[in-house]
């Protein structure tokens, strides 16, 4: 009964020192996470998903194209398992040393009365290592925003990915809409060599003429080619994204001409508070600041109770044994882990303002290309490719007359063809710099699918 009695004591005792917070420890498993500090929520792939995602076969749309990235990128995926590393790291940390039993006999194997167990002491002994300082919760705390940096990390690589799978979307489109123009043009050469070759037979044009269009018919067959290589390519790449070696979708579905004039700078730099490699350092500078209050509390040496019962043979009675230990911290104080703490915090404010200049230099670049595109493409729709193709369109019923020579008509066609692929280049660029601005000011999947995507 007094042994009971003094386990209860040792439970009480431990229930004074740790006190039970008022917060709560949320554990995923793969499927959600969440940081009570910050209300933000993080969705992560779940293997079901994963298995119910098949590859594409047909048209692939960029919302579909983002969707498998998310669920089957390799890199992702690994994020997400530090997620999960860390939620069961979160959930180490909070648990109670373990009690430890100890059996000791003593006074045996001497010499006359001591040489058999005739006059042994035997002892049970049940300790338990009572942590101060409140140093499991404070444990614990660290473990849990270790664990919602983890989350912030999932979150960076996610519009990584997101950024990533947008512009390889776009080099697909692109190299789409310049295949289809290389075999217009192809298509376009063929047709006036055969009518120069009719020309020549009827002797109203020079042969020379006939070898021109030849060479230029070559050509643009030699560019077919070299965009058909692009696209296959471009496919590879998008389809790289979501794990695949080989891609079996037939085209992209987009809309490349769709574009909006776009916010000034000033405007954008507001808007990078989203961006996830920015909003992280909140919950890493309060990290740091619990790892300094804990290892501030490694500096209170812990005590162990014991308590057993011994029984004493000789005289066939048992007694209670109680004991008390502590370290003496005449050596180690930790003050080496708490300047350590302390180094890192303020490291840390250094890194934050690192971090900042890097995403608004990278914003400040990302802008200024998006705004060379955005002017060039509509220079190109307004006032280039009009021109081009009136006089293209005129070159060539004038050759049909009789006015123009074969080297006009090639001149205007190779000017119209140009402006056209210059200005697919233009669209291009002008996607994938607003994908990459979108990654650094933390615009959300929907935004970036009215970019692109057919109504």
């Amino acid at each position: 009964m007094y042994v009971k009695s003094f386990l209860l004591y040792i439970a009480v005792l431990a229930l004074l020192e740790f006190p039970v917070s008022s917060g709560t420890l949320s554990v995923t498993a793969g499927v959600g996470f969440a940081s009570a500090e910050e209300g933000h929520t993080m969705e992560y792939s779940s293997e079901r998903a994963e298995s119910e995602a098949e590859e594409p076969t047909g048209i692939v749309t960029l919302e579909q194209a983002v969707s498998l990235a998310i669920l089957r990128n390799p890199e992702l995926k690994a994020f997400s398992l530090e997620v999960r590393a860390q939620d069961a790291r979160a959930l180490q940390s909070g648990l109670f040393p373990n009690p430890e039993i100890g059996v000791e006999v003593e006074n045996f194997g001497g010499e006359k009365e001591l040489r058999d167990f005739d006059s042994s002491e035997t002892t049970v002994q049940l300790s338990q290592l009572i942590e101060l300082a409140g140093k499991r919760p404070k444990r614990r705390k660290v473990a849990s925003l270790e664990r919602d940096l983890a989350g912030w990390d999932y979150e960076a690589k996610r519009a990584d990915v997101l950024s990533e799978t947008t512009q390889a979307f776009v080099d697909v489109l692109a190299a789409q809409e310049r295949f289809s123009l290389m075999d217009e043009l192809a298509g376009l050469s063929e047709q006036v060599l055969n009518t120069i070759s009719e020309r020549v037979k009827a002797g109203k044009v020079s042969p020379l003429e006939e070898t021109r269009a030849g060479v230029s018919y070559s050509t643009s067959l030699i560019d077919l080619e070299r965009a058909r290589r692009r696209l296959d390519a471009s496919r590879k790449k998008l389809a790289a994204l979501w794990g695949s070696g080989t891609p079996l979708f037939e085209r992209v579905d987009g809309e490349l001409e769709r574009i909006a004039p776009i916010l000034s700078a000033a405007q954008l730099e507001d808007t990078i508070s989203k961006n996830p490699d920015i909003a992280r350092w909140s919950v890493e500078m309060e990290q740091r600041q619990e790892t300094v209050k804990l290892e501030k509390a490694e500096r209170i040496p812990d005590l162990t109770l014991s308590g057993g019962i011994r029984r004493f043979k000789e005289t066939d009675n048992n007694a209670f044994v109680m004991g008390l230990s502590i370290p003496l911290p005449l050596f180690d104080r930790n003050s080496g882990g708490v300047r350590e703490a302390r180094q890192r915090q303020s490291k840390a404010v250094e890194e934050q303002r690192a971090a900042e200049l890097i995403v608004l230099n990278a914003l400040a670049e990302a802008y200024q290309e998006l705004s060379i595109a955005y002017a060039e493409a509509k220079a190109l729709q307004q006032d280039v490719l009009p021109g081009a193709q009136t006089a293209f369109d005129g070159a060539s019923e004038g050759y049909r007359q009789g006015k123009f020579g074969y080297l006009d008509v090639l001149d205007a066609q190779r000017t119209f063809f140009e402006a056209r692929g210059r200005y697919i280049e233009s669209l291009a660029s002008y996607h994938k710099s607003k994908a990459q601005v979108n990654r650094l000011t933390g615009v959300g999947l929907d935004a970036v699918f009215k970019e692109i995507s057919q109504e």
